[in-house]
């Protein structure tokens, strides 16, 4: 448990920052077309849409500490050196996390359904 923060601060800084600088390279509009910060869905979005976007950004970053989960499964799986018991430990984790991957996924079509349905009722109203 001790090694698992520094591999996901390794694996935050290699896959995530390039992201985040990336995300930075259209600095175009001004102020007045970005309308209190919240750019073209200032008029466009409405709440059931708003509330799908916050929860799809919950499950991708649940399935970011999935992914190191695994990994770290793995890599402890490779550094058992022959003991049963880290492989069973490592064999847990990498179990766990599966369990978990799925369960994220399923959340992810539900929440994707019920956000639709709410859409076609609000816009069908």
């Amino acid at each position: 448990m001790k090694t698992i923060l520094p591999v996901a601060l390794i694996f935050t800084f290699v896959f995530g920052l390039p992201l985040a600088c990336l995300a930075q390279t259209e600095l175009e509009s001004t102020l007045e077309d970005v309308g209190a910060g919240l750019g073209e869905y200032a008029t466009t979005r409405d709440l059931p849409q708003t509330i799908g976007s916050i929860i799809k950004i919950i499950l991708g970053f649940l399935g970011i500490v999935l992914l190191i989960v695994i990994i770290y499964g793995g890599w402890l799986w490779m550094t058992a050196g022959g003991d049963e018991e880290q492989v069973k430990k490592a064999k847990s984790w990498i179990v766990n996390g599966i369990i978990g991957l799925v369960i994220i996924l399923l959340a992810y079509a539900i929440t994707d359904y019920v956000i639709g349905e709410l859409l076609e009722a609000v816009q069908g109203a």
